[in-house]
């Protein structure tokens, strides 16, 4: 086995930075418009974890008992289980007897928008969600996820008229539990990490999406989660089969409540992809990130993972990340099918005291398997900002390729970032490529647009929209746009 910066770093602190408090002259406030909370009536369980609560979620979800012993499985391994440490994240403890596991509107199960509460209407429409007819998204089929329960998705019908399956996961559970047995949990097993074992116990909902052989979805699969309530955690899961020569792209994107206090988001994505099928699975991660002193903001500890069975079959895993205050989340491919690809393109910002430990993992297992990885860190503020990635060649991994770019750009004078490469290669044959660089915005580049007629904002924004134009790209339009608007925002305050 060779190791490549097994255990070493990469890490720059950006002490001499030349840009100072000149150049936050004409930038715009940086107000997270999303950080409004919903007044509504709901259900919600006692705060505490232990065997009770597990069985209260799966009583109020009205699960089969297969589905109830894998909760208890999971809650045992859990107990079993500690906290992971080795990231390069500093955050107060969690305590998880102060979180509530379950929060639902109080409203009867919905069969059309018009039973569906008003306000919880009016809420995602706010978000830029709208659900009703009239204004519903035409080429986006949406689950909107609220606290612990789907509240509606939209062209669920006229998508199972081609065979297409897209529903909550509980619904999924109750309607087509045949799947959900045979896939939850197979890509990500309760065993596989501390955050994985809590989610198995205690998740609510999320989305569930199936698509059959030879089919390409007509229209970009969605959903938007949103934390509401202030004592609740998220514990969704998404689960996606492609079945041979499919083709699925599936967009992800999430808001919460500014409130001064963290709360606990810990999901897991399981992706299925079969011969010949290609899954594109894109995330803006929004969540509420704190304040300027770092005060509250969302602990976002996510496992994703996809797996390439088929031969030619490819997961493409797009991200922006731009919120929460601590993120541990790694989206990851196991490539067993022969000639097999897998994708990762990110961008992750960190501003003020943001914490992101992200990357991802390439397992190469099949023969001619091929990875491609390109990351785009941000830091400004007093963040701190690591990539930490793995790829790893099996003994049967002939003639595999992967390549990795990692870049690295810091703003201000006390942010930080920091690069783990791990490379482990197990055959001869593989070939791996690895570059990584770290950069500053310093005054010659300001000047430059400057002489070209452009103030500091406009030459600092599209400086940042060149660093990351290549990730940009990899996403559907509507997220692309949306992701450089973000970026916009939340390079307020960046610099210093």
């Amino acid at each position: 086995m060779i190791k490549f910066l097994a255990k070493k770093s990469i890490r720059l602190l950006n002490s001499q930075s030349k840009l100072g408090p000149l150049h936050l002259k004409g930038w715009k406030g940086n107000v997270y418009k999303y950080g409004f909370s919903t007044s509504i009536q709901t259900d919600d369980l006692e705060s505490g974890i232990d065997i009770k609560t597990v069985e209260l979620i799966s009583k109020k979800k009205d699960e089969p008992n297969f589905f109830l012993e894998f909760r208890k499985r999971a809650f045992k391994k859990w107990q079993a289980l500690t906290s992971p440490s080795w990231g390069e994240l500093t955050y107060a403890p969690v305590n998880y007897n102060e979180i509530s596991y379950y929060s639902s509107p109080k409203q009867k199960p919905v069969l059309s928008l018009e039973e569906v509460d008003p306000e919880l209407l009016r809420t995602f429409e706010k978000l830029g969600i709208p659900l009703n007819e009239q204004k519903q998204l035409s080429n986006v089929a949406v689950d909107a996820i609220f606290d612990s329960v789907s509240i509606f998705t939209t062209f669920k019908r006229e998508l199972l008229k081609y065979g297409i399956i897209f529903c909550s996961i509980s619904e999924g559970i109750r309607y087509y539990p045949k799947f959900l047995e045979k896939y939850l949990g197979s890509v990500v097993p309760i065993s596989d990490n501390f955050y994985a074992a809590l989610n198995s116990a205690v998740f609510t909902d999320g989305s569930f999406c199936y698509i059959p052989k030879n089919l390409h979805s007509p229209i970009e699969l969605s959903t938007y989660f949103r934390i509401n309530n202030q004592q609740s955690g998220q514990f969704e899961r998404t689960l996606i089969i492609a079945e041979p020569g499919s083709q699925v792209s599936y967009l992800e994107g999430c808001t919460a409540p500014r409130y001064d206090t963290n709360q606990l988001h810990a999901a897991i994505v399981e992706l299925v992809c079969f011969e010949n099928a290609t899954i594109r699975y894109s995330t803006v991660q929004n969540w509420y990130a704190g304040d300027k002193k770092g005060q509250g903001g969302i602990y976002n500890f996510v496992t994703k993972r996809g797996v390439c069975l088929g031969p030619n079959s490819t997961i493409i895993w797009t991200q922006v990340e731009t919120g929460s205050a601590v993120t541990w989340k790694y989206p990851s491919c196991v490539l067993l099918g022969y000639k097999s690809k897998g994708e990762f393109y990110s961008v992750a910002l960190t501003t003020n005291y943001q914490q992101a430990d992200t990357g991802t993992k390439m397992i190469h297992i099949g023969y001619g398997t091929k990875s491609q990885i390109l990351s785009k860190g941000i830091s400004g503020g007093n963040s701190m900002n690591t990539y930490r990635g793995l790829i790893q060649f099996g003994r049967k991994a002939c003639k595999a390729i992967s390549h990795s770019q990692c870049d690295s750009l810091l703003l201000a004078n006390k942010s930080y970032t920091t690069t783990y490469p791990y490379v482990h290669i197990r055959n001869p044959t593989a070939r791996v490529e690895h570059e990584a660089s770290i950069s500053k915005i310093d005054e010659e580049q300001i000047f430059y647009f400057k002489q070209r007629g452009m103030n500091e904002e406009q030459a600092i924004q599209m400086l940042m929209n060149g660093f990351c134009r290549q990730v940009f790209q990899k996403l559907p339009m509507e997220f692309a746009l949306e992701a450089e608007k973000l970026l916009e925002v939340r390079l307020e305050n960046s610099l210093t």
